[in-house]
């Protein structure tokens, strides 16, 4: 990824602002986790409430076991199947800000995207609050200009790119006696 853009996208990220990003799955809206104005940002953006926990993207295990507790059960789905198209929703830790994921039943959903240039800027900027580019109700765009036709300036930084897959990830929830498959996706664990 050009240097410039990648520069371009940390400084958006810690300023609050919205980064357009490709990944495995579907293009992406981006911001930090640990600014609880710019994911609201999200919401308004997307035209969506704020109910729906976002995910969070890690560029490894030793990243996403800064916010979440990982059994054994869960390491082992993450050392298979990461980077990839699998999120995993686990108990968050004290540690983790209270607005991430859903705060009644104090989750979170982590995954590590295989797309090169996301993992770079993840490696860069530190986990990142996610959810695929659409409005509600509509289909997700597939590449940075799709996006940006959809969304403008709405979005300070739309890494170039496409996605490179047409399906959300599957959601694999963990807090429970018996694993739970929220959604189903292209991994099956």
């Amino acid at each position: 990824m050009d240097s410039k853009v990648l520069s371009d996208a940390c400084a958006a990220v810690r300023n609050g602002d919205l980064v357009g990003v490709p990944t495995d799955t579907l293009y992406g809206i981006a911001a930090d986790p640990f600014n609880e104005d710019a994911l609201a940002r999200i919401f308004e953006v997307k035209g969506r409430p704020g109910v729906k926990p976002l995910a969070i993207l890690v560029v490894d295990l030793d990243q996403a076991q800064q916010l979440a507790a990982f059994s054994d059960r869960a390491i082992e789905l993450a050392e298979t199947h990461w980077p990839g198209a699998l999120t995993l929703v686990l108990p968050k830790l004290a540690t983790t800000p209270e607005w991430l994921g859903d705060r009644a039943r104090k989750t979170i959903g982590l995954r590590s995207p295989d797309h090169p240039d996301t993992r770079e800027f993840l490696r860069a900027a530190g986990p990142l609050a996610v959810t695929s580019a659409n409005m509600v109700g509509q289909s997700a765009v597939g590449d940075d200009e799709a996006a940006q036709e959809l969304f403008g300036p709405d979005i300070a930084v739309y890494l170039p790119g496409e996605a490179l897959g047409d399906a959300a990830s599957t959601i694999l929830d963990l807090t429970q006696p018996a694993e739970w498959v929220l959604r189903d996706g292209p991994v099956i664990p």
